[in-house]
Protein backbone atom coordinates (compact mmCIF):
# COMPACT_ATOMS: atom_id res chain seq x y z
CA UNK A 1 0.00 0.00 0.00
CA UNK A 2 1.22 3.52 -0.75
CA UNK A 3 0.33 6.82 0.83
CA UNK A 4 -0.47 10.02 -1.09
CA UNK A 5 3.25 10.76 -1.42
CA UNK A 6 3.91 7.30 -2.88
CA UNK A 7 5.71 5.99 0.20
CA UNK A 8 5.27 2.36 1.21
CA UNK A 9 2.93 1.99 4.16
CA UNK A 10 2.82 -1.21 6.16
CA UNK A 11 0.42 -1.81 8.98
CA UNK A 12 2.19 -2.87 12.15
CA UNK A 13 0.34 -5.77 13.76
CA UNK A 14 1.18 -8.03 16.68
CA UNK A 15 -0.29 -11.34 17.81
CA UNK A 16 -1.18 -11.24 21.52
CA UNK A 17 -2.71 -13.57 24.08
CA UNK A 18 -4.78 -12.46 27.03
CA UNK A 19 -7.36 -13.93 29.36
CA UNK A 20 -10.58 -11.97 29.83
CA UNK A 21 -13.04 -13.08 32.50
CA UNK A 22 -11.48 -16.55 32.43
CA UNK A 23 -11.64 -16.90 28.63
CA UNK A 24 -8.38 -17.09 26.69
CA UNK A 25 -8.05 -15.04 23.52
CA UNK A 26 -5.32 -15.06 20.91
CA UNK A 27 -5.73 -12.20 18.46
CA UNK A 28 -3.73 -10.13 16.03
CA UNK A 29 -4.04 -6.41 16.70
CA UNK A 30 -2.73 -3.18 15.27
CA UNK A 31 0.02 -1.92 17.54
CA UNK A 32 -1.89 1.33 18.07
CA UNK A 33 -5.16 -0.38 19.08
CA UNK A 34 -6.33 0.53 22.57
CA UNK A 35 -7.29 -2.16 25.06
CA UNK A 36 -10.80 -0.69 25.35
CA UNK A 37 -11.33 -1.16 21.61
CA UNK A 38 -10.05 -4.74 21.67
CA UNK A 39 -12.26 -5.67 24.61
CA UNK A 40 -15.32 -4.30 22.83
CA UNK A 41 -14.33 -6.12 19.63
CA UNK A 42 -14.13 -9.33 21.65
CA UNK A 43 -17.69 -8.74 22.86
CA UNK A 44 -17.10 -7.34 26.36
CA UNK A 45 -19.55 -4.50 25.97
CA UNK A 46 -19.60 -3.39 29.61
CA UNK A 47 -16.32 -1.62 28.87
CA UNK A 48 -17.60 1.77 27.76
CA UNK A 49 -15.75 4.35 25.71
CA UNK A 50 -16.41 7.70 27.34
CA UNK A 51 -13.67 10.27 26.96
CA UNK A 52 -10.74 8.51 25.25
CA UNK A 53 -8.25 10.31 27.46
CA UNK A 54 -8.54 8.72 30.89
CA UNK A 55 -10.73 11.30 32.59
CA UNK A 56 -14.10 9.58 32.95
CA UNK A 57 -13.33 6.02 34.08
CA UNK A 58 -16.15 4.40 32.07
CA UNK A 59 -13.60 1.99 30.57
CA UNK A 60 -12.10 0.84 33.89
CA UNK A 61 -11.14 -2.84 34.05
CA UNK A 62 -9.00 -4.95 36.36
CA UNK A 63 -5.70 -5.71 34.61
CA UNK A 64 -3.46 -8.18 36.43
CA UNK A 65 -5.10 -7.26 39.73
CA UNK A 66 -5.19 -3.48 39.40
CA UNK A 67 -7.91 -1.11 38.23
CA UNK A 68 -6.84 0.64 35.03
CA UNK A 69 -8.47 2.82 32.43
CA UNK A 70 -8.39 0.67 29.33
CA UNK A 71 -8.46 3.70 27.02
CA UNK A 72 -4.97 4.55 28.27
CA UNK A 73 -3.37 1.19 27.48
CA UNK A 74 -2.46 -0.29 24.14
CA UNK A 75 -3.79 -3.80 23.58
CA UNK A 76 -0.22 -5.05 22.97
CA UNK A 77 0.67 -3.95 26.51
CA UNK A 78 -1.89 -6.46 27.81
CA UNK A 79 -0.16 -9.38 26.12
CA UNK A 80 -0.01 -12.27 28.60
CA UNK A 81 -2.28 -10.46 31.04
CA UNK A 82 -5.48 -11.29 32.83
CA UNK A 83 -8.35 -8.84 32.48
CA UNK A 84 -11.63 -8.70 34.35
CA UNK A 85 -14.55 -6.61 33.14
CA UNK A 86 -17.88 -5.99 34.85
CA UNK A 87 -19.21 -9.11 33.09
CA UNK A 88 -16.56 -11.07 34.98
CA UNK A 89 -17.91 -10.10 38.40
CA UNK A 90 -20.93 -12.35 37.96
CA UNK A 91 -20.33 -16.06 38.37
CA UNK A 92 -23.56 -17.62 39.62
CA UNK A 93 -25.84 -14.60 39.77
CA UNK A 94 -24.88 -11.10 40.74
CA UNK A 95 -21.74 -10.34 42.71
CA UNK A 96 -22.53 -8.79 46.14
CA UNK A 97 -21.18 -5.46 44.86
CA UNK A 98 -23.54 -5.57 41.88
CA UNK A 99 -26.42 -6.46 44.21
CA UNK A 100 -25.68 -3.43 46.38
CA UNK A 101 -25.54 -1.12 43.38
CA UNK A 102 -28.95 -2.48 42.37
CA UNK A 103 -30.48 -2.35 45.88
CA UNK A 104 -29.20 1.15 46.54
CA UNK A 105 -30.15 2.61 43.16
CA UNK A 106 -26.52 3.47 42.46
CA UNK A 107 -27.13 4.18 38.80
CA UNK A 108 -29.37 6.16 36.56
CA UNK A 109 -28.39 6.06 32.91
CA UNK A 110 -25.90 3.25 33.68
CA UNK A 111 -23.13 4.44 31.38
CA UNK A 112 -20.57 4.91 34.15
CA UNK A 113 -21.75 1.91 36.16
CA UNK A 114 -19.33 -0.75 34.84
CA UNK A 115 -16.35 1.52 35.49
CA UNK A 116 -17.68 2.42 38.93
CA UNK A 117 -18.15 -1.28 39.70
CA UNK A 118 -14.60 -2.14 38.69
CA UNK A 119 -13.09 0.78 40.57
CA UNK A 120 -15.02 -0.01 43.75
CA UNK A 121 -14.31 -3.74 43.36
CA UNK A 122 -10.58 -2.99 43.20
CA UNK A 123 -10.81 -0.63 46.17
CA UNK A 124 -12.84 -3.04 48.30
CA UNK A 125 -10.58 -5.96 47.37
CA UNK A 126 -7.48 -4.15 48.59
CA UNK A 127 -8.82 -2.30 51.62
CA UNK A 128 -9.62 -3.60 55.08
CA UNK A 129 -13.38 -3.16 55.56
CA UNK A 130 -12.72 -1.48 58.93
CA UNK A 131 -10.80 1.27 57.11
CA UNK A 132 -13.63 2.06 54.68
CA UNK A 133 -15.76 5.13 55.27
CA UNK A 134 -17.60 7.66 53.13
CA UNK A 135 -14.55 9.87 52.57
CA UNK A 136 -12.27 6.98 51.59
CA UNK A 137 -14.87 5.72 49.10
CA UNK A 138 -15.20 9.19 47.60
CA UNK A 139 -11.39 9.39 47.26
CA UNK A 140 -11.32 5.97 45.57
CA UNK A 141 -13.91 7.18 43.06
CA UNK A 142 -12.15 10.42 42.09
CA UNK A 143 -11.13 9.02 38.71
CA UNK A 144 -14.68 8.06 37.73
CA UNK A 145 -17.26 10.56 36.53
CA UNK A 146 -21.02 10.24 36.80
CA UNK A 147 -23.23 12.93 35.37
CA UNK A 148 -26.49 11.55 36.73
CA UNK A 149 -26.36 10.38 40.34
CA UNK A 150 -24.36 12.83 42.41
CA UNK A 151 -22.48 9.78 43.81
CA UNK A 152 -24.58 9.56 46.99
CA UNK A 153 -26.06 6.15 46.17
CA UNK A 154 -22.81 4.89 44.66
CA UNK A 155 -21.05 5.64 47.94
CA UNK A 156 -23.91 4.09 49.91
CA UNK A 157 -23.79 0.92 47.77
CA UNK A 158 -20.02 0.67 48.20
CA UNK A 159 -20.31 1.03 51.98
CA UNK A 160 -22.97 -1.70 52.05
CA UNK A 161 -20.77 -3.96 49.92
CA UNK A 162 -17.89 -3.36 52.35
CA UNK A 163 -20.12 -4.60 55.18
CA UNK A 164 -20.89 -7.72 53.17
CA UNK A 165 -17.21 -8.27 52.50
CA UNK A 166 -16.51 -7.99 56.23
CA UNK A 167 -19.18 -10.66 56.87
CA UNK A 168 -17.39 -12.92 54.38
CA UNK A 169 -20.03 -12.77 51.68
CA UNK A 170 -17.53 -12.21 48.86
Amino acid sequence: MQNAQGAEVTEMRTKIKLTVNGHEHEVEVENRMLLVDLLRELGYLSVHIGCDDGKCGACTVILDGAAVKSCMIFAVQANGSTVMTAEGLSKDGLHPLQEEFWKNHALQCGYCTPGMLMTTYDYLSKTDPDDIDEQSVRRALTGNLCRCTGYVNIVKATLEAAKRKKRGEW
